[in-house]
C-alpha cells in the first residue's frame, strides 16, 4: 500500500463533493488536452479521462508513477511523465508523443509547499507572460492562498502576489475544501479557484519597474504608499501623480487596483526619462 510521503507535501483529495466541484469548473470538453501537475493515486485522473481528447500528467513520485502506469497504462488518451514540473521543458518531451499536442487547459491539485513557482512557470511574470497561454487553469490550493489570488484592491488580502497574478489572468473563487476532505487533513482549509489568462489591457512599459514597485509598495502594508515609495521618488512629486491618477494620497498599497499599478509604473517611467 502506498502512502502518501511529507517529502512531496502529499495531501490526496477524497471528496467526492470537491472533485465535482473541480471538474464543472474546467468545463472540458472533447477537443480539450488537459495538463494534470501531481496526479497522486489518480482519483482526479480517472474523472477527467473520459471528459478530454488526452490528458498529459506529470508526476514526481516513482512510486505513484508505477501505480498510475498499472492502473491507467494502456489508457489511448493518457501520458505519465515521470519529474519535477518546475525543471520539465514539456513540450521538447512531447515533441517525442505526436498523439499529445501541447494541452490547452490544466486542472490540478498542487503540493501546496511550491504553489507560487508552479502559478509562475503556468502564467509567467510580469516581464516574461507566457507566450502560448492557457485557455484555463483550475487549482485546488491553499485557502489563504486562494484568498490573495482573487482579492479585491481595499482588502487585507490583496497583495504584490494578487497584482502579479490579476495582471495576467481573470481570478475567480469556485469553493472552499475543508482539511478533512483530504487524507492526510493538511493543517489548514483549502479552495479551488480558476484562473483564465487574458489580454493585458495596460502592459508594463517597464516590468522591471512595475516589480520594483509592487515590492517597495507592499514592503510595508501599513505604511502609506507615498512613504514606501519616498527612496525612488520624491514626495511632492508623487503626491502630483497620485493627484492626477486620482488616487488617495493616504493611500496604501492594497488600496491600488492592477491597473492603477501599471499606469503608476509607466507615468514614474515617462517622467523618469523626461
Amino acid at each position: 500500500m502506498i502512502r502518501p510521503r511529507k517529502v512531496f507535501a502529499q495531501h490526496w483529495l477524497k471528496s467526492e463533493k470537491a472533485l465535482d466541484a473541480i471538474i464543472q469548473a474546467a468545463e472540458c470538453t472533447e477537443s480539450d488536452r488537459v495538463l494534470e501537475i501531481g496526479p497522486g493515486t489518480g482519483i482526479l485522473t480517472r474523472r477527467l479521462l473520459p471528459l478530454v481528447e488526452s490528458l498529459v500528467a506529470v508526476e514526481i513520485d516513482r512510486d505513484l508513477c508505477q501505480l498510475l502506469s498499472k492502473q491507467l497504462g494502456k489508457t489511448k488518451n493518457f501520458l505519465l511523465l515521470q519529474g519535477d514540473f518546475l525543471t520539465l521543458d514539456l513540450p521538447s518531451y512531447l515533441a517525442a508523443f505526436p498523439n499529445f499536442q501541447q494541452p490547452n487547459k490544466v486542472v490540478a491539485n498542487i503540493p501546496y509547499n511550491i504553489t507560487g513557482p508552479i502559478i509562475e512557470k503556468l502564467l509567467g511574470t510580469i516581464a516574461n507572460p507566457n507566450s502560448e497561454p492557457f485557455d484555463s487553469i483550475v487549482l485546488l490550493v491553499q485557502k489563504e492562498v486562494a484568498e490573495r489570488l482573487y482579492a479585491k484592491p481595499g482588502s487585507k488580502t490583496f497583495g504584490a502576489l494578487s497584482v502579479r497574478v490579476q495582471y495576467l489572468a481573470e481570478c475567480e473563487l469556485i469553493c472552499t475544501v475543508p482539511a478533512a476532505a483530504f487524507h492526510p487533513p493538511p493543517k489548514v482549509d483549502s479552495a479551488v479557484v480558476r484562473l483564465r489568462p487574458r489580454n493585458i489591457e495596460i502592459p508594463a512599459l517597464n516590468p522591471r519597474q512595475l516589480e520594483n514597485l509592487l515590492k517597495l509598495g507592499f514592503g510595508a502594508k501599513r505604511k502609506m504608499l507615498r512613504n514606501n515609495l519616498q527612496s525612488i521618488i520624491e514626495r511632492d512629486r508623487l503626491n502630483h501623480l497620485l493627484e492626477q491618477l486620482k488616487i488617495n494620497p493616504q493611500a496604501r498599497a492594497e488600496d491600488i487596483g492592477v491597473q492603477q499599478w501599471v499606469i503608476l509604473a509607466n507615468e514614474l517611467g515617462v517622467k523618469g526619462e523626461e
